[in-house]
């Protein structure tokens, strides 16, 4: 089943085409990996797919919700939006003040109405999913970069969005932690949830992505198949 579609969309930031003609599909269970120089637009792609940044023109379906270029959607759209992808920001973005646990539960108790006590028990399952069940407490400064991932990931994971993005998660890891993450992604797509996922890691996008494509020269391309 398709849960993400991008047809004939285009970004500029000031001024400046960053991507023209962009078409993707994606599918219940894939792990896409999105390669390309820095500054080419993955992260901009990311961010439009989010409903964070404008795009000029096209049309992106993510889950229910459909965005249209140079169009701000309603509070419903967003609403249905919010419900069916999630973002995971390369410096994972989470509240200083709040330890990983209030992290988690925040959306789901502050923006959709979940009673406190099964937010909890939802992100509770969730950090011990990621192998961060211990660290529920602590704050994000007392956390690796390693846990605070984690904790990332949960957080967008918390209301069971169908989508899934992820900006640059390889960056800060050492080999090892890599291929736990690579493992943990691909654990995710078997309940059929989709990822995409920008990365500048090779051996990332070929050991553990289903598609693999670039950007090149304001395009998105076909990049190689992985080994899976």
């Amino acid at each position: 089943m398709k849960t993400l579609a991008l047809r004939q969309v285009e970004l500029r930031r000031g001024g400046r085409v960053l991507v023209s003609s962009l078409n993707l599909e994606a599918q219940n269970g894939d792990l896409i990996a999105l390669r390309g120089p820095s500054g080419c637009g993955k992260t901009t792609i990311l961010r439009a797919i989010a409903g964070l940044d404008a795009f000029e023109s096209g049309t992106i379906d993510v889950g229910e919700a459909r965005l249209e270029g140079g169009k701000a959607p309603d509070r419903t759209m967003l609403h249905r939006l919010r419900r069916s992808v999630g973002l995971v920001f390369q410096f994972h973005c989470l509240f200083e003040h709040l330890s990983a646990l209030q992290n988690v539960c925040l959306a789901p108790v502050h923006v959709y109405g979940t009673p406190h006590r099964a937010a909890e028990e939802t992100g509770r399952d969730l950090l011990q999913q990621l192998g961060v069940e211990a660290r529920a407490g602590a704050l994000p400064r007392e956390l690796s970069g390693g846990e605070a991932q984690r904790v990332a990931i949960a957080r967008a994971l918390a209301v069971n969005p169908p989508v899934l993005l992820m900006d640059e998660p390889m960056a800060s890891l050492d080999p090892s932690r890599r291929a736990e993450l690579g493992a943990l992604l691909q654990r995710l797509t078997t309940s059929g949830r989709t990822l995409l996922v920008t990365t500048h890691d090779e051996r990332f996008a070929e050991e553990y992505a289903t598609r693999v494509l670039t950007i090149d020269g304001g395009k998105v391309v076909e990049g190689g198949e992985s080994k899976n």
